[in-house]
Parts: structure tokens; C-alpha cells; sequence
């Protein structure tokens, strides 16, 4: 039996909406190698996707996995599929061949097939192995975003798990305020947050958390290396939990010692800023009208020489290498906002000629009406001595 955390009714709704997405792509299959798309349409749930697994969808509705021998118990403990084809490690092996067997089995000759080529797991020599070895058998096209496309907008069964995702980084968010203080030590801070994820059954998060103090707080990125804080510093933290797969972020910067008026300016503008986009955030709105209610922001407060060009991006069931999934929150990005998409909206200002960062960010998902925040962001700069 396996262990799924959807209903076969999920899946099955899920299914449908893909096949659909194909019929209208005029796709006789599609050959999947992004883990996320195994995942929402079956819940295999595997790191087997750093090594050549591909997930086949005919129009007829059946699933095959060809994947590695270790992942075999995976698929069976984990997914709703059953035709399971090993191709084996050797030094010659070339797993593209045992794609091609098994399509012929699946009576592909001739056929136009979608491929995801953009995944993180198939890099540019294994997609020129594929294409070698369907050379003069099948039409591929790419089909990278056609599943992507039907996730945006998340399932009742996918909203709860969100939420469960964002009670997760609340706690996290806890032991940050609780713990960046004078002296500490920002692997102590860090520990602190995963523990409190990882002790109500929440999964490790897709992205290492940026996260840094001092000089190392304007980087926005993860870096090597933790220090101490500072009597009087700055602590940036971004940082995700996920609970199923599916993600929730938050991100703030809390100070020690004293607060610098710049700081306290810095705060109060990317606060409202997160509310105007907050505001923005409904349906008939565009993921581009996010932007432009951040850059109205952050130019109205006299910050916009510090603007980034991406203020956020959607949030989903995710493996690594990042949480961060298309669209990001950009000029002009033309994507309609409907109920059911959630995305994390990060304002981040960075003073590089004063050395100071600030961040305030949550996230909700869009609803009919104003957006449902499912984490929290502190509405007041938190400085501790």
C-alpha cells in the first residue's frame, strides 16, 4: 500500500487537468523530468531526480517511471504508479536507450511528445543523449511549463497543507526573534529554527536559508561560514518551511543594540510596501501589478535607487535546488492572479553605501476577495540587547 498523502480523487483530478493541457498542446504524451511534476501528479516523492528518471504520461492516461533500481521501492512506498522500468548503472550505460524501449512499447513511434526539458535533473548532455536516441522515432517538443502551468492554482487538500507550511515557519520565526541577540551564534540561530520544523514533521526546506549578520547580511544569498552578532548589528533572515513538499516563507531583519534612523526608515517603507502589494494581491490584478505597487512604494519613500528587480514568486510543492518557482514578482509579468495561487512577497532594501539591509516579507495566497496571509512578518522593527 502506499503511502500517499492525497486521495486517489486528487490525483485523478489532477490527472485530468494535465491531459487536458496535452490534448489542447496536441501532445500524444509527454515525458516529465522535473520532480515537481512527478510529484503533483503521483507522488512519487524521491532525490533520485540528480540522476536520469523520467515520468511518461500517455494521452491515454497511463503512467511509466523508468528510474534506477534504488528508486523502485521508492515509487511503490510512495506513488500511485505501477509500471516501473529500471535501467541499470554501468560504464556505458546510456539511459536515453531504455527511454526509447519503453516508448516503443508504449506505441509512441511517430507520435509528438512534450518533454520538460527544463528541469534541474536533466542537464544538456542527457537531453542530447534523448534526442539522439529518439532521433527518427518521435516529434519532441518542449513542454517545460505545461504542467507547471496547472499547478499555479493549488487544490483545497494542496491550501491546507500551506497553511500547515506557514504555522511551521512561524515557529521558526519565533526562535529567530527569540534568539538573534548580542554574542550569539548564527549556526546556534539557525539549528533553533530548522529543530522547531523539523519537530512538527515538516519537511527539509528546497533552498538553504539566506541568512547572514554584519557585512554578510547584505548578500541576500547563503554564504559559507556563520559568526557571532554584533553589540550593535543587523540580522538578515530568509527563510522557508515546508510541510509535504509545500513551502511557506517569511523573511525579516531584526537589529541589536540600537536602531540607526535609517534602519527605522528603511523598515517603515518596505512594511508598506508589503501591504500595498498585499493589497494588490487579488484576482483581476497581474503578477506585474505586484511589482509596480512595490516600486511605487519604495519610490514614494525615497528608496528607489535600492529596488530589486524581483520582489517575490510563486510557492508550490518544490525540491531542491530552490523554493523559488516562475513567476517571479517582475515588471510587466502579464500572468493573471486567480484564487488558489499563493506567493511570498519579499521586500528587500539594500544601503550599500551605509552597509545596511532591511527585509520585511509573507506569504498569502489570493482568495476572491483580500489575499489570506498564511505567515507573519512583524508590523514593528525588533531590536534586541
Amino acid at each position: 500500500m502506499a503511502h500517499l498523502h492525497f486521495s486517489l480523487e486528487e490525483f485523478a483530478a489532477r490527472r485530468a487537468k494535465v491531459l487536458a493541457a496535452m490534448a489542447q498542446a496536441n501532445l500524444d504524451g509527454l515525458l516529465m523530468f522535473k520532480q515537481e511534476s512527478m510529484y503533483y501528479l503521483s507522488g512519487y516523492d524521491t532525490d533520485g531526480f540528480v540522476l536520469f528518471q523520467t515520468l511518461f504520461l500517455g494521452s491515454d492516461g497511463r503512467f511509466t517511471l523508468v528510474t534506477r533500481s534504488a528508486d523502485r521501492v521508492q515509487a511503490a512506498y510512495t506513488s500511485i504508479i505501477d509500471d516501473v522500468r529500471i535501467w541499470v548503472d554501468s560504464g556505458d550505460q546510456n539511459p536515453s536507450r531504455d527511454v526509447r524501449e519503453m516508448l516503443e512499447s508504449r506505441r509512441m513511434h511517430g507520435k509528438k511528445i512534450g518533454v520538460e526539458y527544463d528541469a534541474y535533473g536533466f542537464s544538456a548532455k542527457r537531453g542530447q543523449k534523448l534526442a539522439e536516441a529518439l532521433d527518427g522515432f518521435a516529434n519532441l517538443v518542449d513542454a517545460s511549463d505545461l504542467v507547471r502551468h496547472v499547478r499555479l492554482v493549488k487544490s483545497p487538500a494542496e491550501l491546507a497543507y500551506f497553511r500547515k507550511a506557514g504555522e511551521l515557519c512561524q515557529a521558526a520565526c519565533n526562535e529567530a526573534a527569540r534568539l538573534t541577540r548580542p554574542g550569539a551564534f548564527e549556526g546556534d540561530i539557525r539549528a533553533a529554527m530548522h529543530a522547531a520544523i523539523w519537530s512538527g514533521d515538516g519537511d527539509t526546506p528546497a533552498h538553504v536559508w539566506p541568512m547572514g549578520s554584519g557585512p554578510s547580511a547584505l548578500l541576500v544569498r547563503y554564504h559559507a561560514g556563520a559568526r557571532r552578532i554584533g553589540a550593535e548589528d543587523q540580522m538578515f533572515h530568509e527563510f522557508a518551511a515546508a510541510y509535504r513538499h509545500y513551502h511557506a516563507a517569511l523573511t525579516l531583519t531584526i537589529l541589536t543594540g540600537k536602531i540607526d534612523p535609517e534602519h527605522q526608515e528603511m523598515f517603515e517603507v518596505c512594511r508598506d510596501a508589503l501591504e500595498a502589494v498585499k493589497e494588490m494581491l487579488r484576482p483581476g490584478r497581474t503578477v506585474g501589478d505586484l511589482f509596480e505597487a512595490h516600486r511605487r512604494s519604495f519610490v514614494g519613500g525615497g528608496h528607489g535607487d535600492h529596488l530589486l528587480n524581483v520582489c517575490g514568486y510563486t510557492m508550490g510543492a518544490v525540491y531542491p535546488r530552490t523554493w523559488m518557482e516562475d513567476p517571479l514578482i517582475r515588471k510587466g509579468d502579464p500572468q493573471p492572479l486567480e484564487p488558489g495561487m499563493v506567493f511570498f512577497m519579499h521586500m528587500l532594501m539594500v544601503n550599500r553605501e551605509r552597509g545596511l539591509m532591511m527585509s520585511v516579507g509573507e506569504t498569502a495566497i489570493v482568495t476572491d476577495r483580500a489575499c489570506e496571509a498564511i505567515t507573519h512578518a512583524p508590523r514593528s522593527l525588533i531590536c534586541n540587547t
